[in-house]
């Protein structure tokens, strides 16, 4: 990657972690042993898990920020760590284990890219969902990651905002979808100056930030190329976000409205490695 814009990011992602802990009423969850987050991720990975359980499985969840998601796969019975590239992240993540106190969720902080050496060894099951990919230039060294950290036979979930949804012009007062930003990848990555987080409306000293697109056909190549054999591909018509303003609240998640037109809001991948 690109070292200024992962450094921007960084200083972003470190600064923005205390917001998202209060955000996300982390500290709540930690004190809740039946509260469980990732309902979609574990409903995708469950059949194909042996016999449909994550207890005993060993676990990896990539780009885990916080924790939460982690926290939760280790209620439901799996040993797993998590990894994030923010110093602020992993170390909000371990204090809300202890919190919690689920000895079976570790946090290391590390780029993917590193992770196969730094944790030295293989897994399960293998995760990473909501927000991720637009955070990394190469899906290509991704991809191998992945594909180191799975032992054969096991299994690697991608559940993610899908490149059409993320295409759309987002500043808009109507319910129209109108296509306004890059589909394809653009060579160099997008600059945002946002000011605040998804999550707060708190003004961030490092508020710039850089991503980068990938369209639907890059992250599946890239996943094929690894040696990954994609066993499952879906895509789904609600969101765990409001990432549009046309979005209303449903059943399952954020939703278009019935009158608008159709587009996939996410979608998922199930791989395993042979």
């Amino acid at each position: 990657m690109s070292s200024e814009f992962v450094a921007a990011n960084m200083r972003n992602w470190n600064e923005r972690v205390s917001d998202h802990v209060v955000a996300y009423g982390a500290e709540a969850f930690a004190d809740d042993p039946t509260a469980l987050w990732a309902a979609k991720e574990a409903e995708l990975l469950t059949p194909f898990v042996p016999e449909g359980s994550f207890d005993g499985l060993e676990m990896a969840h990539l780009q885990c920020h916080i924790g939460l998601d982690t926290i939760s796969f280790a209620r439901r019975g799996a040993t797993i760590v998590g990894t994030d590239l923010s110093e602020e992240a992993i170390a909000a993540a371990t204090a809300l284990a202890e919190r919690a106190g689920t000895a079976t969720a570790s946090f290391v902080r590390c780029a993917n890219e590193d992770a196969p050496k730094v944790l030295g060894r293989q897994f399960d099951v293998v995760f990473t969902s909501v927000g991720v990919l637009a955070w990394l230039e190469d899906l290509g060294s991704w991809a191998r990651t992945i594909q180191q950290l799975l032992r054969p036979g096991g299994v690697f979930l991608l559940y993610e905002g899908h490149p059409m949804m993320s295409a759309m012009e987002y500043q808009r007062d109507d319910n129209l979808l109108v296509v306004g930003e890059p589909y394809f990848a653009t060579g160099r990555p997008m600059r945002f100056d946002d000011g605040t987080t998804y999550a707060s409306q708190t003004i961030l000293d490092n508020n710039v930030t850089y991503e980068w697109p990938h369209h639907l056909g890059e992250i599946l190549t890239a996943i094929l190329e690894s040696g990954l054999r994609i066993e499952a591909f879906a895509e789904h018509r609600s969101m765990p976000w409001k990432a549009l303003p046309s979005l209303v609240q449903g059943d399952n998640g954020w939703v278009l409205p019935e009158a608008s037109a159709e587009i996939p809001l996410m979608f998922s991948v199930i791989a395993r490695r042979p």
